[in-house]
């Protein structure tokens, strides 16, 4: 078999397809994920543990294939023909081989991915700590880029992103734009997040942040006069405080307070909602740091941030209930998927 082409081929039915994902395993017809839905492709000949053998092939250089071997997993990216990019994991599921590809979606403007302008505004900043959370395949990349495009297009500054792997790749517009990728260009986050002091940066994106080193080399930053843009896997903006917080041990956990409550400027959580009409769109919330904010977090009652949220409207923030009811009303998406999705389904009874 011609694994190259093969692969492509492959690769090609997502894009055709509208697709966000493929999924390849020894045993099984290749799969993809449309709008959210996962697609078996039954026309397609059931793969072999040859054939992931072969495709890692076309991936990864031997040296990454000796390594996954031996670790039994690896993230990647894979450029195809130049026009897309797709991020992916190799794992072994009862001895056999499978991966997964993401299609990385070219750097798109706010306005084509549908989210607020303030998110414009905020990347305007000189300094400060934001933070875009969800689950896994949220759109949380998707959204920084469009946040590091704006900064690209509008200002001379010296943006440094650090990613494993390396997702979507700007082109300097204005600015200079250095990714380096974890395991090629640099040993780890904290690592790289500690050069990136001596490297003159003014901005710089952390790919997620990963254990407590890297959280309080990312606030430090922000507290110093530079912008911090990064990912969680939280819900919601009082769970990623807690999630923050709660990784340090007990006796530093007053001072990450103290910083973060100094340094954040805000929490984006989204979620990607099938739309009636096709495909997927973003219902998200919004805190932006203020006052009152910053003396719930110094003050160790986070919990009492949604209710902030919810009645701070007139200074931009968002609440999700509010987003999800907006997506209804416009005719965007459906009432049972406003449930689904919603963190608070009594409030969003409320609000119809």
């Amino acid at each position: 078999m011609d694994y190259k082409k093969e692969l492509e081929e492959l690769v090609l039915n997502v894009i055709h397809e509208n697709g966000s994902d493929l999924h390849l395993g020894a045993g099984r017809a290749p799969a993809i994920r449309v709008s959210g839905e996962l697609i078996f492709l039954a026309k397609h000949p059931v793969l072999t543990q040859e054939d992931m053998l072969g495709f890692l092939g076309e991936i990864l250089e031997k040296e990454k294939i000796d390594r996954f071997k031996e670790n039994q997993e690896a993230d990647f990216s894979y450029d195809f023909r130049g026009k897309a990019r797709l991020r992916g994991n190799a794992f072994y599921q009862k001895g056999l081989i499978n991966i997964v590809f993401r299609l990385v979606p070219k750097v798109q403007t706010m306005t084509e991915l549908r989210l607020p302008p303030i998110l414009a505004d905020l990347a305007r900043k000189k300094q400060g700590f934001f933070l875009v959370v969800g689950p896994v395949g949220q759109g949380k990349s998707t959204t920084l880029s469009a946040m590091i495009n704006v900064i690209n297009n509008e200002q001379a500054r010296n943006i440094i992103t650090i990613e494993d792997p390396i997702e979507h790749v700007y082109t300097p517009d204005k600015s200079i734009v250095s990714q380096r990728e974890v395991g090629i260009d640099t040993k780890d986050f904290h690592t790289a997040l500690k050069s990136a002091f001596r490297e003159d940066m003014n901005v710089i994106m952390v790919g997620e942040m990963r254990n407590p080193e890297t959280i309080a080399t990312a606030v430090t930053a922000a507290e110093t006069g530079h912008l911090v843009l990064s990912t969680l896997h939280t819900n919601n903006a009082s769970q990623t405080i807690d999630r923050i917080i709660d990784s340090f041990p007990g006796d530093q956990q007053d001072q990450i307070r103290a910083q973060l409550a100094a340094s954040l400027l805000g929490i984006f959580s989204q979620r990607l909602i099938p739309r009636i009409a096709g495909g997927l769109i973003p219902a998200y919330e919004l805190l932006l740091n203020n006052n009152a904010v910053a003396n719930l977090i110094r003050e160790k009652r986070t919990h009492e941030i949604d209710v902030v949220i919810e009645t701070g409207m007139e200074s931009g923030m968002v609440d999700l209930n509010h987003s999800l009811i907006e997506l209804v009303r416009a005719g965007e998406i459906s009432i049972d998927n406003a449930y689904q999705y919603s963190l608070n389904p009594k409030g969003l009874e409320r609000l119809i």
